[in-house]
């Protein structure tokens, strides 16, 4: 059925030949029984056709149809020609032009010569001798309502055609707005990263200079102290090296203006620390730690710390008051897993979908790229039975 009516709607000229065919065989069908003469049948044929054709193209050519219906009127009033079923071409007419996109003074006009057609038909062809005057005006105000119908009709499905397309046009705005929004968000939380990147880097390369210093300070007196500081060196070059490979991919869009952009980055070990700031604002969690904890890559501890800061934010603004939540931090072999939930009412449809933006923060669309720049995973969504849930792994070596 719906293939059917979207067909139809693809070929709304093919529809209107359908309904003018058969308006054309009513019309001739009162032609040839309705008429005296064979005269009267030929004068009427003309009406039937010129409306018939009116009907079939009313909306590929309107205004032209307009004034072959009215012309189809005048034709009649001159020659005598009765109206037939065909006239009803008339009131069809009135309303298409009523509801399509056209002048209003077109549209209005359409309906004054609408309204005048009862009265000029009567006037041509009066009713029966025997007729009151009450019955005839009421014949003619019957007729005009039917035209003023037709045109209010028409009117009103022209208004609700321009307001859906008013809604589209601005669904579609509102649609390029948040697209828009969302880049900048990204670009923002890149440069941010960037900073921070910064800080862990130049810490590394802060540790390898001092490291150089005393190893070439102890080379001569002490050379396991120099070794040993030459592997560290080593170690901490490696992972400066990492860092900066994940640097390359960030744009940074600006230089930070204040002095207190850069400060300590925060690691997996604060978590518990951000987790009692968590407790002592009202937000029950429950906090746990599975696998041996050992040292990881900077940018990963940083990484994991802001999810669980941003997802305990999410808690707090979306689950409610009464909501309850957990953090769980897995230690693997070759990466470190979070899984943060709640059992709240859950955050909105948009802040998952398409990379989510809560309006304000963009704190998923932040998510995302922290957990892209480590070369991990990250999957946030409803759970099941309620609230909300942040899963994500995050590898020690980038894939």
């Amino acid at each position: 059925m719906q293939r059917l009516y979207d067909f139809l709607r693809r070929h709304p000229t093919g529809v209107d030949s359908f309904w003018a065919v058969l308006l054309f065989g009513l019309g001739m069908l009162q032609v040839a029984g309705g008429y005296d003469s064979t005269g009267e049948r030929l004068t009427a044929v003309p009406t039937v056709v010129a409306l018939s054709a009116a009907v079939a193209l009313r909306r590929k050519w309107t205004v032209p149809m307009l004034w072959v219906t009215v012309g189809t009127g005048v034709y009649q009033l001159l020659t005598g020609s009765e109206p037939n079923a065909a006239d009803l071409g008339m009131l069809v007419m009135l309303y298409t032009v009523a509801a399509a996109d056209v002048a209003r003074w077109i549209s209005r006009s359409a309906l004054g010569v609408g309204l005048a057609a009862p009265v000029l038909s009567l006037l041509r062809w009066p009713l029966h001798e025997d007729t009151s005057g009450g019955e005839t005006a009421f014949t003619v105000v019957m007729l005009m309502v039917m035209f003023a119908l037709a045109w209010v009709l028409g009117d009103s499905v022209r208004t609700r055609r321009a307001y859906y397309a008013q809604l589209v046009e601005r669904n579609q705005r509102l649609e390029k707005e948040r697209a828009a929004q969302a880049q900048v968000a990204v670009a923002a939380e890149r440069a941010r990263i960037a900073r921070e990147l910064h800080d862990v880097v130049a810490h590394n390369v802060s540790v390898m200079v001092v490291q150089a210093d005393g190893a070439a300070y102890v080379m001569d007196a002490s050379p396991e102290l120099a070794k040993e500081a030459l592997q560290t060196i080593s170690g901490t070059g490696r992972q400066a090296l990492a860092e900066m490979r994940r640097l390359l991919g960030v744009l940074r869009t600006g230089e930070p203006q204040e002095s207190e952009d850069y400060v300590p980055q925060p690691d997996v070990e604060q978590i518990e620390v951000l987790v009692e700031q968590v407790r002592t604002a009202g937000l029950d969690v429950d906090f746990q730690v599975e696998g041996a904890p050992r040292q990881l890559p900077s940018g990963v501890e940083l990484t994991a710390y802001r999810i669980v800061q941003e997802a305990l934010t999410n808690t707090r603004k979306h689950g409610g008051p009464d909501a309850k939540a957990s953090v769980r931090l897995v230690y693997f072999d070759d990466g470190l897993g979070l899984l943060v939930e709640d059992d709240g009412r859950g955050a909105a449809h948009e802040l998952y979908e398409d990379g989510g933006a809560d309006g304000a923060g963009h704190g998923l669309i932040g998510m995302r790229e922290r957990v892209g720049m480590v070369g991990g995973t990250l999957d946030a969504g409803p759970r099941p039975g309620g609230g909300f849930r942040i899963s994500a792994l995050l590898p020690l070596k980038k894939k």
